[in-house]
């Protein structure tokens, strides 16, 4: 076993052993992937102001995210097909959050259920909402999570319609996989991926399959899908959606200053400034970049979290300096399920949190709440 030092070892460990269809869904964005690229490397262009013999005993990187008493300010992202990423994966990834002291966040598009997650869990975990032309169904959804005691419900306002994912084209993505040729040999070459697969009856979209009229298969829940994005979802059903609901509401997918105000006006706790993750619209700007504009315009009126591109605590802490209340973090994630398992997953915990421990002590704070954009150097960060 390599030593595990970084979120980059664990992104090359899950890249070994999960096939490449699933590795390539979670490892790319749309189109030419700039967005996508630009979410890290923005993180990169930012410089820390170091400070000495500063006391660095009785560190604390505790906050809260919609109230919720968190360890660090960090929860996980929805992410569809976890459950492909590594068997059972939504359920090994809530635990390890749950046990870690942060939030979970099921997608909608998950391979576990809502039902599963919560059979194995105690903590409540957050769920993600996408809206759909069947208006029955998501009623229906929502109740289920109400059900399930879920913490919070985190509405995706970007994907009324798909980006073009070059790599998932080109892969014939599907869940189960497809079983041609190329997709057999590959998952050959993934045999502990394949012997967690033969012990896990959980290979559909565990939310959808035998709860919509006429979806009991992947071939009839392929066509259901393709129509049900509602390209037509507006601030109206955003307003219908939280009386629905009557929990925690968070705004998933703002980059605009004008959407954010229309945010905070909804009434909703907490936005996301996001780009979902590059996989959307290619050439938008990155989040990070996008995040000062947002707090500056609406940070006293809504709770302002971000996500795109997080790869260490030293991101984490970026993003707290220049305002954003919580983090997200998706793909380092997924490479720690892909790679470990629940282990990998509470590896990438264990490994962003030190990392944020340990910058916050070097630029000269003992506790998060005190960390301003004061410990960043000028002229490197957007604002």
């Amino acid at each position: 076993m390599p030593v595990i030092t970084c979120i980059e070892d664990l992104r090359v460990l899950a890249q070994k052993r999960v096939p490449r269809m699933f590795y390539d869904y979670a490892d790319s964005g749309s189109w030419t992937e700039s967005t996508y690229r630009a979410n890290e490397s923005d993180f990169q262009k930012i410089k820390l102001r170091q400070r000495v013999a500063v006391n660095m005993e009785n560190r604390s990187t505790a906050a809260r995210m919609v109230g919720v008493d968190v360890k660090m300010p960090v929860a996980i992202a929805p992410t569809g097909l976890t459950g492909m990423q590594h068997a059972d994966g939504e359920i090994l990834a809530a635990q390890a959050a749950e046990a870690f002291g942060i939030p979970f966040t099921l997608s909608t598009m998950s391979i576990c259920s809502i039902e599963d997650v919560a059979a194995h869990t105690k903590a409540p975990f957050w769920f993600q909402l996408y809206v759909m032309r069947d208006r029955d169904f998501i009623e229906r959804l929502i109740d289920r999570a109400k059900a399930a005691n879920c913490g919070a419900l985190v509405l995706t306002l970007d994907l009324q319609i798909l980006g073009q994912r070059h790599k998932d084209l080109k892969n014939g993505l599907s869940a189960p996989p497809k079983l041609t040729l190329p997709n057999l040999i590959n998952m050959a070459s993934k045999p502990r991926w394949c012997l967690g697969m033969l012990g896990t009856s959980r290979r559909q979209f565990g939310n959808i399959v035998g709860h919509v009229k006429g979806v009991e298969n992947m071939g009839s829940l392929s066509e259901w899908t393709a129509k049900q994005f509602d390209p037509q979802l507006n601030w109206g059903d955003v307003e219908w959606i939280k009386k629905r609901w009557g929990g925690k509401l968070i705004l998933k997918g703002i980059q605009d200053v004008e959407d954010a105000k229309l945010a905070a006006d909804s009434g909703a706790d907490a936005l996301i400034v996001s780009n979902h993750g590059g996989r959307q619209l290619d050439g938008a700007e990155s989040s990070i970049q996008a995040l000062p504009r947002i707090v500056d315009a609406v940070g006293s009126r809504i709770e302002v979290h971000m996500d795109g591109g997080v790869r260490s605590g030293q991101d984490v802490l970026k993003a707290w300096a220049l305002g954003a209340k919580g983090t997200y973090i998706g793909r380092s994630m997924l490479y720690g399920l892909g790679a470990l398992g629940r282990e990998g997953v509470s590896k990438a915990l264990e490994i962003i949190h030190k990392e944020l421990d340990l910058t916050m002590a070097f630029c000269g704070h003992t506790q998060l709440q005190g960390v301003d954009k004061s410990i960043l150097l000028p002229g490197t960060y957007p604002g």
